[in-house]
């Protein structure tokens, strides 16, 4: 096995499976970057694959979160191969990949829980559990050295609202046959006790919409077809008119509506673009945002730019989703935003149900593994950090084979045994509008972030002495009024030139223009811009 995406890092889940030079992939995910570099998407460097070729034989997924779909496009673009994967998942990836002009060669197979399906040499066998999407599977894959348990993402809800239950049942039949291997989610390893049911979601938001006098507002991860479908009950309840606000909840609502998981009727929905028709008493919108993003619904509703609706003093905001960590100062100053507004903003920190993981905590990720009581344990999905209190967790319970391993190590499995092997290459890919930004045009990106640019323009006569010098920055300084500074790097860039002396090549003007700038800014202000300079002979 060689894991591309997931080990080490939460999100960008892509694993591939080896035997009799066969390759399966098991999902196939994106991450984001939040530094501001201009990039849409993250996905695996897939070239530690590529001398596979036309024996990677598929790519099967767990289910339909972007962490585990996002990534697709991409991979089927550079290997033609076919995907399988459960409906509502199938569903989102027709999306992607209509976005990115791949879904008419795309061969897509629909899988079922309980349905085992050949992929080349392996056997794969879906099985219900329980996440924070429709929908979602874990794997039972038939290997030459045993069976091969992968969970997915998961956690034990006792009361799914769409009453697809965890099969437990299922996975202990496996595990009394034998399970070579159990790969499993370790994020919220951290937790202890359960994750808890959407059902006791849908309690607290139930109450909190009912007792609401204004519009209400509720932020959260479009990928929940759950809570929609709670939401879309309560609803119905309080005589309110669904508005979706964000095209994350767009798509979403549309292909589970499509697919039988939200069983919304149309007059529950109203347009977007007819919201402010509406009395406040009756509006339920449903924004996307929920993590601080700068151009989704939840941040131009808090800045008064949202081109459908607008929040007013008296309106209810309910910020139904965990702030994920490193993005708490956007959410904060968001949810500051909507205060000002006049908005009644209610969060985990003032009504703690209105949100629960869809992530296994411990108690869970321990139950799991007594379900399946494998021989061998890798974890999954997490941090190193995550990967080896689950590897100690499985240990407690008696599992004697444990091993940690991050992206672009192999490991094998052979006699009940894990040996953990060479490293391949392995690392991301950032995109941009379809295209590969390569890693030295980030770093420079970086640096220009950091150090700002300098621009300088050097006329020179025929025998080498200065005649002008212009110097214009970007991000270093404000020149209006620190024009003293440009002064002295003009200066600066003069005596260096001098100091060459007649008959110095351009190259060498231009190089010694560009320290001098850049020495004049280090000791004015402790930065070092990028500096270019460009020559010109009169």
């Amino acid at each position: 096995m060689l894991p591309l995406g997931g080990l080490g890092e939460v999100g960008m889940n892509c694993m591939a499976l080896e035997q009799r030079g066969e390759v399966v992939l098991i999902d196939c995910g994106v991450t984001f970057d939040d530094r501001g570099l201009g990039v849409d998407v993250v996905h695996p460097d897939f070239s530690s694959l590529d001398r596979f070729g036309e024996r990677i034989a598929g790519v099967v997924v767990t289910h339909g979160h972007e962490d585990h779909i996002g990534a697709l496009p991409y991979f089927l673009a550079r290997h033609d191969v076919p995907v399988w994967a459960p409906p509502y998942a199938l569903g989102l990836i027709r999306e992607r990949l209509g976005e990115h002009e791949v879904l008419a060669h795309a061969r897509l197979f629909e899988t079922r829980p309980r349905t085992p399906f050949d992929v080349g040499s392996f056997r794969v066998e879906p099985i219900r559990v329980t996440h924070s999407i429709a929908d979602a599977t874990a794997l039972a894959i038939s290997t030459d050295a045993g069976t091969v348990v992968h969970s997915g993402d998961f956690k034990f809800d006792e009361a799914p609202p769409d009453g697809e239950h965890f099969d437990e049942a299922r996975l202990r039949e496996i595990g009394d046959a034998g399970v070579a291997l159990l790969m499993s989610d370790s994020t919220n390893v951290d937790a202890d006790g359960e994750a808890g049911s959407e059902v006791s979601v849908g309690e607290v938001l139930e109450r909190l919409i009912l007792e609401a006098t204004g519009a209400v507002v509720v932020a959260m991860f479009a990928s929940n077809v759950h809570r929609l479908r709670l939401l879309g009950e309560i609803a119905k309840k309080s005589g309110r008119k669904i508005v979706l606000l964000g095209r994350g909840v767009g798509t979403h609502s549309r292909v589970a509506r499509a697919t039988g998981y939200l069983p919304w009727p149309d007059a529950l929905v109203h347009p977007d673009g007819a919201a402010r028709e509406l009395p406040r008493a009756k509006i339920l919108a449903i924004a996307t945002g929920s993590q601080g993003e700068e151009k989704a619904a939840l941040a131009r509703l808090a800045r008064g730019e949202h081109p459908s609706f607008d929040v007013m003093p008296g309106d209810r905001v309910i910020l139904s989703a965990r702030t994920i960590p490193g993005n708490e100062p956007e959410v904060h100053a968001i949810l500051g935003m909507l205060i000002r507004r006049g908005c009644d903003v209610r969060t985990r920190l003032t009504d703690r149900g209105v949100h629960v993981s869809g992530h296994a905590h411990r108690r869970e990720q321990r139950r799991m593994i007594e379900l399946v009581r494998p021989r061998c344990f890798i974890p999954v999905h997490g941090t190193i950090h995550h990967l080896t209190r689950h590897a100690s967790l499985a240990r407690e319970i008696g599992v004697e084979e444990v091993s940690v391993i991050e992206n672009g190590r192999v490991a094998e499995i052979a006699e009940g045994k894990i040996a953990v092997g060479e490293g391949l290459p392995s690392g991301r890919v950032h995109v941009w509008a379809g295209r590969e930004v390569a890693a030295p045009v980030l770093r420079e990106r970086a640096i220009l972030a950091e150090e700002g640019v300098a621009s300088c323009a050097v006329a020179v006569d025929a025998a080498g002495a200065v005649i002008d010098v212009e110097i214009v920055t970007r991000g270093v300084l404000d020149e209006a009024t620190h024009a003293g500074e440009i002064a002295a790097a003009r200066g600066a860039v003069r005596q260096a030139i001098a100091d060459l002396g007649p008959g110095a090549a351009d190259a060498d003007v231009a190089e010694q223009a560009r320290l001098a700038v850049r020495r004049t800014f280090f000791k004015a202000r402790g930065r070092k811009p990028v500096t270019l300079v460009h020559v010109r002979r009169t």
